[in-house]
């Protein structure tokens, strides 16, 4: 009897087993085999009972797991020294000593249109690579408020972690006449013309808004003023410091080695409050009249086909990075402050963010 109640159940087994290849087979067995067992209390020997629950608890157990990416590499969409750079060495070495990864995330630069050219390729030519995060910024997200990266928007990918922010800031050098944001609203008021500001990006981007809303607090017209484009921070780093241009628009995080080493004076941060440590003898923009607050958060994206079992991979690395107290210790030497989010919540502030920065963008006239 026993042995006909086994080979039929065999023969259930084969009926009803689900297909390997199917979506979810993990979990569509869990609940076969809960089902089974359940039945089979009722009329099975107690020797089958035990194997099945045996089989349940090595099923429950178990769950589709992704080995780490084979080619890990991070896409900063600027030229070298910027704070995309700075954001994928920041990944780069955090992951390498938290021994999330075997060896060290290559650093791929991909300049072009403030971070459209690496945008489009993601989405257009690699969109299923598990092996590639790309670096955002706020910038980008004020790119796509203004559909500067073409027809995809922030739906087109896949949010992956924010993993610190910093805040705007206006930079001269340290020879410069202009010693306070006082200092240089009145050059501008003088002759907007004369004075050379550099911004990543063009008219609308995140620099450029930054000196607008000083010119618009300060009652001259944003479009009067002399501005010169720029690929990233690294770039108008080295026009500064050239003497090509006179201002910088700029981040914090980006000018900090150039202050340290004396060449760059920062004439305002765009935050709610001084920044701690070495910076905290750099005034606001509010406490010089100016409210104005402009965060930089930095984080990564994938492909919007990478496989869940990626994103989860990624996920998971980038989560224990940010509640560890070595990362912690590795984004204050990237002069980044606290700024933690990854999957659902981060997708949903993104898309939260974009609606803000395109109402900011009408009240300037920019095309959207």
């Amino acid at each position: 009897m026993h042995a006909g109640f086994h080979r039929a159940s065999a023969q259930r087994v084969g009926a009803y087993w689900p297909d390997e290849s199917s979506p979810g087979s993990i979990s569509t067995r869990r609940r076969w085999f809960t089902g089974r067992l359940s039945a089979a209390r009722e009329t099975a020997p107690p020797m089958f009972v035990r194997l099945l629950a045996v089989l349940l608890c090595l099923l429950l157990a178990a769950a589709p797991v992704s080995a780490a990416p084979a080619h890990p590499e991070c896409i900063a969409p600027a030229s070298p020294g910027g704070g995309f750079d700075l954001t994928c060495r920041l990944a780069q070495k955090a992951l390498l000593q938290a021994g999330l990864l075997p060896a060290p995330l290559r650093i791929s630069y991909v300049p072009g249109g403030v971070g459209a050219v690496a945008f489009n390729a993601m989405v257009s030519q690699r969109p299923a690579d598990g092996n590639i995060i790309h670096a955002w910024s706020s910038g980008s997200l004020l790119n796509l408020a203004q559909k500067k990266f073409g027809r995809y928007d922030e739906g087109a990918v896949r949010w992956l972690a924010a993993v610190g922010t910093s805040y705007g800031a206006i930079a001269v050098r340290s020879d410069s006449p202009y010693h306070s944001l006082a200092d240089l609203v009145n050059a501008l008021k003088s002759n907007p013309r004369k004075v050379t500001i550099g911004s990543s990006g063009t008219v609308g981007g995140q620099d450029w808004m930054q000196a607008a809303m000083i010119a618009r607090i300060a009652r001259i017209d944003p479009r009067n003023l002399r501005y010169v484009a720029l690929e990233g921070g690294g770039e108008i780093a080295t026009a500064l410091l050239g003497g090509h241009i006179e201002v910088a628009s700029t981040d914090i995080a980006d000018s900090v080695p150039h202050i340290l080493a004396g060449r760059m004076r920062i004439l305002a941060v765009f935050a709610e409050q001084r920044l701690p440590d070495e910076l905290a003898g750099i005034p606001t923009a509010r406490e010089q009249g100016y409210d104005i607050v402009w965060p930089v958060v930095r984080g990564f994206y994938i492909g919007p086909r990478v496989s869940d079992a990626d994103y989860a991979w990624w996920k998971s690395a980038f989560e224990q990075l940010l509640v560890s107290d070595a990362f912690a210790d590795a984004r204050r030497h990237s002069e980044l402050l606290p700024f933690a989010m990854t999957g659902d919540e981060l997708q949903a502030w993104v898309h939260q963010r974009v609606a803000s920065y395109r109402q900011l963008v009408e009240e300037f006239g920019l095309p959207q």
